[in-house]
């Protein structure tokens, strides 16, 4: 059963939330098959072109006969319309750069998990009060994880995934697990514009279990 608790327990213990886009409906498929023969069980699509919803219905479509037991969510999701959307190809979670609070009910109300993205303690406040099930701190090579570390303890048991520039390597992962986060979670670090253009699956392969392993090795 996917829902909103299902959900968060698979990105905690995986501890990674990938995510990538491209306009190319089978290349986008065939790098996910990529990340899930590596052991990716989560992972997060990016609403960021004019090809996003027919490629996540393309995706949608091939999940019916394997991979069944990857949670598939939607990223950069920015208003209600898209959510709406995105909430009826059943979308297993929805990730923004922003607080919504409308996108935020919605989703609650698909018993859905919502991610907003939340820079400053006034966003992470009102993503906590509003049940947010995890935070994205985002950017996060701006942020930090010393900057986690200083306001982690305002907000009990809230749960917080940083996205944008986490590297593969394992004192930086390691600093964000040390802060407090349940996963890290990884674009362009781990699917580069480089194996995109060159189809280069082996490469994300071992990409991707090498970051698992580091992960596995450091969190708690």
């Amino acid at each position: 059963m996917k829902n909103k608790e299902t959900a968060i327990q698979a990105i905690k213990t995986q501890g990674l939330l990938p995510l990538f886009y491209d306009k190319d409906a089978q290349l986008s498929l065939d790098i996910i098959r990529t990340l899930y023969r590596a052991g990716v069980r989560v992972f997060e699509y990016t609403n960021r072109g004019e090809a996003a919803l027919e490629n996540f219905k393309f995706i949608k479509q091939a999940l019916q006969t394997e991979m069944q037991d990857l949670f598939l969510g939607i990223g950069t999701i920015k208003n209600i319309a898209e959510a709406k959307t995105f909430l009826a190809l059943d979308a297993d979670f929805v990730v923004c750069p922003v607080v919504d609070l409308e996108v935020g009910r919605l989703v609650h109300e698909a018993n859905k998990l919502w991610i907003p993205g939340c820079m400053s303690p006034t966003e992470i406040n009102l993503a906590h009060q509003n049940q947010a099930g995890i935070i994205k701190l985002f950017p996060a090579n701006i942020l930090g994880p010393s900057y986690l570390s200083s306001i982690k303890e305002l907000f009990q048991g809230q749960l917080f995934v940083p996205t944008g520039g986490v590297e593969i390597e394992e004192s930086n992962i390691d600093s964000w697990f040390k802060a407090g986060v349940c996963a890290v979670g990884m674009g362009s670090k781990l699917v580069s514009k480089q194996i995109l253009a060159n189809k280069d699956y082996d490469t994300l392969f071992s990409l991707t279990t090498k970051t698992l392993a580091i992960i596995n090795k450091v969190k708690p």
